[in-house]
């Protein structure tokens, strides 16, 4: 996961409007890239940088909302905050339902702004975290062979060395040997760190 600082990234056909609300964010401290169009944007997106996207929803040649798909469409799930001069309620509702954070009217008020970019990039920064451990996870199971995934789900599943060895028709010792391996390829110091683990993979389901 890289460490670089949050930048908001802003998109605003309007030059006036785009150049305030650069000035505005660059008092604040915060890193502030801005784009004329949503054509601009995504030719020079990295995915990798953190931060969240102020976003004018109607655009020439393609709008806000539209730009949104295009990133749902590439699973990019940067936090967007929507501006709009001309907002209404299903248009809103349509942005809530694809992922925004908030649809704010111009003139907005700016502290309003500002609070909402911070939540947002608290959000960017969560969802990063999640994603990165979910692919920990991920790399820690693709290490086990199949008749090891076997043995854990029976473990985590809650049945002993005894009942796994009857089940899959094994010895008690070969089971112990597979359950070792299985402990030290996830890192698992637990069977409560395991049952985490397999969780978190999708390969174990609470009952």
């Amino acid at each position: 996961m890289t460490t670089d600082k949050p930048t908001v990234f802003l998109v605003d056909d309007d030059d006036a409007v785009r150049d305030s609300l650069a000035l505005l964010l660059d008092t604040m401290g915060l890193r502030t890239v801005a784009y004329p169009s949503a054509a601009a944007f995504l030719d020079n997106y990295n995915p990798s940088r953190p931060g969240c996207l102020v976003l004018d929803i109607r655009m020439p040649s393609m709008s806000g909302m539209e730009l949104q798909a295009a990133l749902s469409a590439k699973s990019v799930a940067i936090p967007i905050i929507f501006l709009t001069g001309h907002g209404n309620v299903s248009m809103s509702a349509k942005a809530f339902r694809s992922g925004a954070v908030d649809f704010l009217e111009k003139p907005f008020n700016e502290q309003v702004l500002l609070q909402r970019i911070e939540e947002a990039i608290r959000l960017d920064q969560t969802n990063r975290e999640a994603v990165a451990h979910r692919h920990n996870v991920n790399a820690r199971m693709a290490a086990l062979t199949p008749r090891e995934r076997e043995v854990m789900r029976l473990i985590v599943a809650g049945h002993s060395n005894k009942e796994v060895a009857r089940q899959l028709e094994l010895s008690t010792r070969t089971i112990e040997t597979h359950r070792g391996h299985i402990m030290e390829k996830t890192g698992a110091h637990s069977l409560a760190d395991l049952i985490a683990l397999a969780l978190a993979s999708g390969s174990h389901k609470p009952k």
